[in-house]
């Protein structure tokens, strides 16, 4: 580990993560920027050959960045972290290769995302007519679930906004991290993903070096009020039990695998930017329970969540992959940084925006329960939109 000298200001961070981004990119190399949650440091990784792959394990894994879609069956895309840089205030600290090929003066050009050029199946719902849609997809999951299909199901929905000029991600990043301090900040770009950006407020798991697993149940949304405390605020009993739904999913995985020693901490109130959500958070001792693969063993049992699908997981997934009229690609698959420092912690891919030339598509859900009010529903979708 060594540090870059001379040290940047906070008003230099900007340029220089652009220039690092725009020569990285110059060079067909994939990168990955993230800001923890309650983190001051902005974490810059440069992979030279990312590549698609099926299976993953994080035991196994070397250090590197990982994104994977929603779908089980299709590929994850893993970073190797051939260079791994941290600014953490004014200090540029290189953790793993080195940066002197893109850490020169700044060439002026913005950086050249990658983006696919695929078209969309659902082009055509846009605005009021992608509403409909949505309604009548929460309509329909309403009347399943009361007729005992399902206890929950939760339908997504995106929809296309355009830019008139090229906007400039690396700001919009900053952005982000500024206005987001409980959230994983991400921008990944690579060739096989293209380019996606998000604040997500929900882990799916993490294991520090210290060989401690921890996940988190997360569901039941409201707007934050900043003139009320959170132990002033009020939830329905549909939010209670929705986010109950994936407690016990949680709860469930662990008995599958005769796991009893853990502990439990929630529900609570949990700000995430503009949005307030019930959470309970898990967590497990590896070395106590000598179980050195929870994280793997968990990973495959938990991804997709109930939290992103609904219950029962199986036939919920199915439905939706019928019924919503798109593929999720990224949203509501895991990303994050795996094995660096001894270190792994995946975040479920929510709030987020995948990029295209000129123009990018947002992504949202809402979880429904027998309760449930289409317009209520599209109304939570539209709000966790606005996060970005």
């Amino acid at each position: 580990m060594n540090t870059l000298t001379p040290p940047l200001t906070a008003l230099d961070l900007k340029r220089q993560l652009q220039s690092l981004a725009g020569k990285a990119l110059e060079q067909d190399f994939s990168i990955a920027l993230w800001r923890m949650p309650l983190s001051n440091e902005i974490n810059f990784l440069v992979s030279e050959t990312c590549e698609g792959i099926h299976e993953f394990s994080i035991e196994e894994s070397k250090p590197g960045f990982i994104v994977a879609p929603f779908s089980k069956t299709e590929k994850k895309v893993f970073l190797a972290a051939d260079h791994h840089l941290i600014f953490r205030g004014s200090e540029v600290i290189v953790k793993r290769g080195h940066f002197s090929s893109l850490s020169n003066s700044p060439t002026g050009k913005p950086a050249k995302f990658y983006y696919n050029h695929e078209p969309l199946k659902d082009e055509t719902l846009q605005g009021e007519e992608s509403g409909v849609h949505y309604k009548r997809l929460v309509s329909d999951c309403i009347f399943h679930i009361r007729n005992g299909k399902f206890e929950k199901v939760v339908p997504t929905r995106r929809k296309r906004i355009n830019f008139p000029v090229e906007k400039d991600l690396i700001s919009f990043f900053c952005d982000l991290c500024d206005q987001y301090s409980n959230a994983m900040v991400s921008l990944v770009s690579t060739p096989v993903s293209g380019t996606w950006i998000g604040a997500t407020p929900e882990i799916l798991l993490s294991i520090d070096s210290n060989k401690i697993f921890r996940t988190v149940a997360l569901a039941g949304t409201q707007p934050f009020d900043p003139n009320t405390t959170a132990d002033k605020v009020s939830w329905t009993q549909k939010e209670i039990e929705e986010q109950a739904l994936v407690e016990r999913y949680i709860i469930s995985c662990f008995k599958k695998i005769r796991l009893r020693e853990f502990e439990e901490a929630g529900p609570k109130t949990f700000r995430a930017g503009n949005l307030l959500h019930l959470r309970s958070d898990f967590s497990v001792n590896m070395n106590e329970v000598r179980y050195p693969n929870l994280g793997t063993v968990m990973l495959n049992l938990m991804h997709p969540t109930s939290a992103v699908c609904g219950m029962p997981l199986e036939s919920a997934t199915d439905y939706l992959l019928r019924q919503e009229g798109y593929n999720r690609e990224f949203y509501t698959g895991f990303l994050g940084p795996v094995q660096l420092e001894q270190e792994t912690a995946l975040f479920v891919n929510l709030r987020c925006m995948k990029w295209g030339n000129q123009e990018a598509w947002l992504y949202a859900g809402a979880g429904v329960t027998a309760d449930s009010i289409p317009e209520l529903e599209f109304r939570e979708s539209e709000m966790k939109m606005e996060t970005l």
